[in-house]
């Protein structure tokens, strides 16, 4: 089992922009087992879509009095620092981390190294579906998709069940620019 430590992270969006995050649900992997996990809901500062707030149960009214981007950042930033950050659909989410920190103008680091399940899948476990969903049925992972607690814990254990099968995540490694 590798000895990295991994950051595995979900967010949820207000609306189709996806440029501020309404929630997100933080995951650590160390040594083959979730350690740690973390979630915060987020006032995006931004208007809720209606698609949105469907798919997510979170409104504008739900993120009253929850810490903004900027605040939620100093209590998360040093944790997100601390290993291979790590999402189902990478992508989406390390582009919704990159454009909330461009949009608050907080410096951090220019590239990160990260993973995407979904890609680690589509190598290791070719012919099914890898939506979030159908791989938990598969591994019969508990999950209340959409909620980005939730999400988090189900690619951290899709993850740890990758590596359980012998998958190296060093092999799937790549460098995301959060600039």
């Amino acid at each position: 089992m590798p000895d990295e430590r991994y950051i595995v992270f979900d967010v949820e969006t207000p609306n189709r922009y996806n440029n501020r995050m309404s929630a997100i649900g933080i995951s650590i992997v160390e040594s083959g087992s979730i350690t740690g996990e973390f979630f915060s809901l987020v006032d995006p500062e931004q208007p809720f879509d209606w698609f949105n707030t469907r798919l997510t149960g979170i409104s504008e009214e739900t993120v009253l009095g929850q810490p903004t981007f900027p605040e939620l950042w100093k209590q998360i930033e040093t944790l997100m620092s601390s290993g291979i950050l790590v999402a189902h659909n990478a992508g989406f989410d390390m582009g919704v981390l990159r454009r909330c920190l461009a949009a608050y103008e907080i410096p951090w680091k220019s590239s990160v190294r990260g993973l995407c399940t979904v890609v680690m899948g589509r190598k290791l476990l070719p012919g099914i579906s890898h939506r979030l969903n159908d791989l938990c049925d598969y591994y019969g992972i508990c999950l209340n998709h959409h909620q980005a607690d939730s999400d988090s814990h189900a690619a951290a254990e899709i993850l740890i069940r990758y590596m359980e099968g012998g998958a190296d995540p060093q092999q799937f490694l790549r460098t995301y620019s959060m600039t």
